[in-house]
């Protein structure tokens, strides 16, 4: 932090972690004397518009700032780069995404950024009140407006997925924020599926291989589960179940790439006999399976519910399919 009776310039440059718009760095030191600044080597030219307070290699913080100010005013960091900064962990952080009013025109600058400096992607909007900001260095979106935005412009819908999963079980949000921040976004892309994706959370599903499950049972009329349901096992631990019917006492366990390792393997096999004991049915499913191979899930699925007196026919009847 600047010593106090610091000037108006070294207080900029600290707020915005060294990167100035070339105008703020003018208007305090002139144009002669920025230039020779430049030439000398003691300040960085990033692209046309945004310089360097120093001659360093870019960090993190220095990278957000150019994206923002390269992009123009009233610029925001948005989607997953936003969603990042507010704390959500295993997003992609490259692009990095920035928002603009949808007046803004393109800046010839993201065509010219330096080596150091990840691609830049800008989208337009026409709704972007001061209820959708969210205060920081620099200004972003709130958390549900950054994941909603993220699952809309994510590469594949399993990405979307995975987005809306993350920042919900990392308790950055919740699914009725997120359908609150929603409703105030009309075209917003993905609608559908982003809608079926937060009930799926609601429902207790909190990763993309549960998101898949509870697809699988809706796309083969299978009855839905419980979603991490919470069990006292036979050592008095908490054990949360990956999925859980209890009229027929059947329990799914959707194994991950954590399971291979012994630790995990060990304290699974354990967890299994005490519902075994309990006299619960337990099946088990790679997630990889639960994708690539649904027909054979759910046909196993069905097979264990109707050994534990699940009727298809009586279900529907009654209305519950």
């Amino acid at each position: 932090m600047p010593a106090e009776g610091t000037g108006e310039l070294d207080w900029l440059a600290f707020a915005q972690a060294g990167v100035l718009a070339t105008g703020q760095a003018v208007r305090l030191l002139g144009r002669g004397a920025v230039r020779g600044l430049i030439e000398s080597g003691r300040w960085r030219s990033l692209c046309r518009g945004v310089l360097l307070a120093g001659n360093g290699r870019l960090t993190r913080d220095q990278q957000l700032w150019v994206a923002v100010l390269v992009a123009g005013k009233g610029a925001v960091l948005a989607g997953a780069t936003a969603a990042a900064e507010a704390g959500v962990r295993g997003l992609r952080q490259e692009p990095l995404y920035v928002l603009v009013p949808a007046a803004r025109h393109a800046s010839t600058a993201l065509r010219r950024l330096p080596l150091d400096m990840p691609g830049v992607l800008v989208r337009r909007t026409t709704i972007l009140p001061e209820s959708h900001l969210q205060l920081g260095r620099p200004m972003r979106t709130t958390i549900a407006r950054a994941l909603l935005d993220a699952a809309g412009w994510a590469r594949t819908d399993d990405e979307a997925r995975t987005v809306l999963a993350a920042g919900c079980q990392q308790r950055r949000t919740t699914a009725r924020e997120l359908r609150e921040m929603m409703a105030e976004l009309p075209k917003l892309h993905r609608r559908s599926l982003i809608a079926r994706t937060l009930d799926d959370i609601s429902g207790g599903a909190e990763a993309l291989s549960e998101l898949d499950f509870v697809a699988l049972c809706r796309r083969f009329r299978l009855p839905p589960p419980d979603l991490q349901k919470r069990r006292v096992d036979a050592s008095g631990r908490v054990r949360y179940l990956d999925a859980y019917w209890r009229r027929w006492r059947l329990h799914v366990e959707i194994d991950g790439a954590h399971h291979m390792d012994v630790r995990h393997w060990e304290a699974d096999l354990r967890r299994q006999n005490d519902i075994w004991i309990a006299g619960d049915r337990i099946l088990r499913f790679p997630a990889s399976l639960v994708r690539s191979r649904p027909a054979e899930v759910a046909d196993q699925l069905r097979a264990g519910l109707e050994v534990a007196g699940w009727r298809p026919d009586r279900w529907r009847r009654a209305g519950l399919d």
